[in-house]
């Protein structure tokens, strides 16, 4: 299973710039996690923090009992071995065919016979659907192979977190449905913890378990898709039904008169019920659509089925239409203890934070609490 990372109160700017400031969050073990925003809200650079590429003003980021913020080069090297990343153009070597390309970490970092490197290789690229592929160089390849060849890389090491920088950026909307078909495919198959930054709406709507938004340097909100697929937030409905009127201006933030003047505008046409089929994915309305599923043949998601326990206990914390969003995915068994008030109240975080089962011999005594965490130098 992969690791939760803890990110609480996380500042970053560059000289007098802020880019966000006090982002606190934690990605639950095993799940897909979906970060949205407008571009320059700084989410690559939060995808940067995370692996130690950038060190934030303040804050602290939590991976295996470790604050990357403040560890010492040797623990932070040890602690990027459980990362893989794809980035958004591929970024692979042009004079190199796939083979070794994908090859390239286990020669780096592992001190692994040419034999097991090329059986490794070939299973994560059978993974990817690149089979017979090896020789073929970037430039020879479309690119939505190029995204698939990056995605082998990335697992070559065998990760426990997968972060996703734009994966469907430069591809066609059929090529997104595969490449998502594909990331809950490997969630299912390696229970890792995946992050994904996108801008595609349609992504964000089918595959992740937790969805948040980054907007005017700060986190809006971060939870169980259902909280921000039903949310009422300003910037949130605009985000999700891709439409002009809103907070989110062409190229900065709009004032207070012209926001309310648009909504107003808005609302007499219709409401977001009016827009139909926007860009990016974007659907008009306030449906939560059903959550993909793995293919036929591979094993059901044990990161779903945890999600699934996590916010049956935490019903109680969200208003009534999130609550109900999120009864009509539960099966019947946790819908009937959390009717049975068989789970404890939790502290209110509204699914910010993850907690382990109380019985697994973690510390942690409520459904959401923040883990326990130790930094450097702590006994």
């Amino acid at each position: 299973m992969g690791v939760a990372v803890e990110v609480d109160g996380l500042t970053k700017s560059f000289g007098s710039q802020n880019i966000w400031s006090d982002v606190t969050l934690t990605l639950p073990p095993g799940e897909i996690s979906v970060l949205l925003g407008p571009s320059g809200t700084g989410k690559s650079v939060f995808l940067k923090s995370l692996v130690g590429l950038l060190k934030p003003e303040r804050g602290s980021i939590v991976i295996n009992d470790t604050d990357i913020v403040r560890t010492s080069e040797h623990r932070l090297y040890e602690i990027r071995k459980l990362f893989g990343v794809l980035f958004q153009d591929g970024a692979l070597f042009g004079s190199m065919n796939l083979f070794d390309n994908i090859a390239f970490p286990l020669r780096e970092h592992t001190r692994k016979s040419e034999s097991e490197v090329r059986r490794i290789v070939l299973e994560k690229m059978d993974m990817v659907g690149l089979q017979g592929a090896e020789g073929k160089l970037p430039g020879e390849i479309s690119g939505g192979m190029r995204k698939r060849a990056g995605l082998a890389r990335a697992l070559v090491l065998d990760p426990e977190i997968i972060l996703f920088d734009e994966p469907d950026s430069g591809l066609d909307p059929v090529r997104v449905a595969y490449l998502n078909q594909l990331i809950v495919d490997l969630n299912a198959q390696i229970d890792a913890t995946f992050l994904i930054v996108t801008h595609d709406i349609g992504t964000a709507r089918t595959v992740p378990d937790n969805l948040g938004l980054l907007f005017r340097r700060n986190l809006v909100m971060f939870g169980p898709r259902e909280q921000l697929l039903t949310s009422q937030e300003p910037v949130v409905r605009q985000f999700l039904n891709g439409r002009r009127e809103g907070p989110i201006g062409m190229s900065e933030e709009k004032d207070v008169a012209q926001v309310e003047a648009e909504m107003a505008a808005l609302e007499a046409r219709g409401g977001d019920s009016h827009n139909g089929i926007g860009p990016k994915g974007a659907s008009g309305g306030e449906a939560v659509p059903p959550q993909l599923e793995p293919s036929e043949g591979l094993p059901e998601r044990q990161g779903a089925r945890r999600r699934q326990e996590r916010v049956a206990r935490m019903l109680h914390e969200f208003d009534e239409t999130t609550a109900a969003a999120i009864r009509r995915s539960l099966p019947e068994d946790l819908l009937a203890r959390a009717d049975a008030g068989a789970y404890a109240p939790t502290t209110g975080t509204n699914g910010r934070h993850w907690a382990a089962d109380a019985d697994s011999g973690a510390t942690a005594t409520t459904a959401t609490a923040v883990l326990p965490r130790r930094r450097e130098g702590d006994g």
